[in-house]
């Protein structure tokens, strides 16, 4: 048992890659397919396939930061300032780091980092899953997280892949007794996404509860508290390191990144600005059935929490993707990001994983299948209209 009381698994039969090889497979498969349909709708509408995954929106700013540094600004006419502050640094160190050493252009270098880390995610999420539920729920939360309907972005030059790998290992090394581990890529977390504080709540809230039962029961071994306490320390440097810079760069002192981030219209609002979006949806027929499907879209994904909470998930995926979820969700961003703000939040699908995994092989073969072809032609209609900004 570990100081989360939750059992860790027994020793495996052969490497731990050749666990997860069906899971990691599989996964390749689903966005193979994506990449493929992408690439035939994109020749259809006469664009760039390529282009799309890589010099559109977020990507073109990453890749800026990488190419020349942060400074860059675009002022609007309605005098909002878009700075590229705004974007942690872990990505475009990445992009700069592999355009180096390779013949890669920095966008394209962008795209590896994103296989890599989509596939590093990939076999993350087969390990949580699989210590807490077995190895067939892992590889059925792998395939849920595959075919997700912005499932794409996975394969762009976002850092939506980066951060979930680094959370899902931080994660299972919480689960599995690794503290320094969990508190090391917690602190990468932290400089890939400002959503990097739900690592830190996972890791931070996991160790304090692991040194209170320790209390209660004095006779408990577990990892030596010094672990503990060095991992509760490491885990916010990365976000605190960068939010730091980005005040004394601004000269703004310590809330400067609040502002750069208030210069894209971007704060927590505790959900006022996404209700009021929702609320306006129904001021006419159509869009009220859009309204409609937001009202079911956030009343599925509170259900999922609470099944979560009621299947007794471990504490840190609790914490993480509760964070997860209200960030996204009640924060004021453009409100077309939220879908991929969600998707780290992979606790969530192991609920349906769980009952996917009871299912003969057949059926679950044939539902995520299906599902697998909605989502990729879903994806390549997404990303050649309005995407995701």
């Amino acid at each position: 048992m570990t100081d989360l009381e939750t059992p860790v698994a027994p020793p495996r039969a052969g490497p731990a890659w050749r666990r997860a090889a069906p899971a990691l497979l599989g996964y390749a498969a689903v966005r193979a397919l994506g990449l493929v349909t992408l690439a035939v709708w994109s020749a259809a509408r006469d664009k760039s396939a390529h282009q799309l995954l890589s010099a559109r929106w977020d990507s073109l700013w990453y890749t800026r930061v990488a190419e020349l540094g942060y400074g860059y600004e675009v002022r609007l006419p309605n005098g909002d300032v878009h700075s590229n502050l705004a974007f942690f640094p872990l990505l475009p160190w990445l992009e700069r780091a592999f355009a180096a050493v390779t013949p890669l252009s920095h966008a394209d270098a962008g795209l590896l980092v994103s296989a890599l880390a989509s596939l590093a995610a990939a076999w993350g999420i087969f390990a949580v899953a699989d210590h807490v539920y077995g190895r067939r729920a892992g590889i059925c939360a792998v395939l849920l997280w595959a075919v997700l309907p912005v499932g794409i972005v996975q394969s762009m030059a976002y850092s939506e892949s980066l951060f979930t790998a680094l959370a899902a290992w931080s994660l299972y090394a919480v689960l599995t007794g690794r503290w320094l581990t969990a508190g090391l890529l917690a602190s990468l977390a932290g400089l890939t996404r400002p959503v990097g504080a739900a690592v830190v709540a996972a890791v931070w809230v996991a160790a304090i509860a692991s040194f209170v039962r320790e209390r209660s029961v004095p006779a408990r071994t577990g990892a030596p508290g010094w672990r503990r306490a060095l991992a509760m320390l490491i885990a916010p440097l990365g976000a605190a390191g960068y939010v730091l810079w980005v005040g004394r760069h601004t000269g703004k002192g310590p809330l400067g990144y609040l502002d750069v981030q208030a210069g894209w219209r971007n704060g927590f609002d505790g959900g006022y600005a996404f209700a009021r979006f929702v609320a306006d949806k129904f001021t006419s027929f159509p869009s009220a059935l859009a309204g409609l499907a937001l009202i079911v879209g956030v009343g599925l994904l509170v259900w999922l929490y609470v099944i979560c909470v009621r299947q007794r998930q471990p504490l840190p995926l609790l914490v993480y993707a509760g964070v997860v979820t209200l960030l996204a969700l009640c924060a004021s961003s453009y409100f077309g990001s939220k879908p991929r703000l969600l998707l780290p939040a992979f606790p969530l699908l192991l609920p349906p994983a769980l009952a996917l995994a009871r299912l003969r092989t057949s059926r679950s073969a044939w539902a995520l299948g299906g599902v697998a072809a909605v989502s990729a032609v879903y994806g390549a209609f997404w990303l050649n209209g309005s995407g995701p900004p």
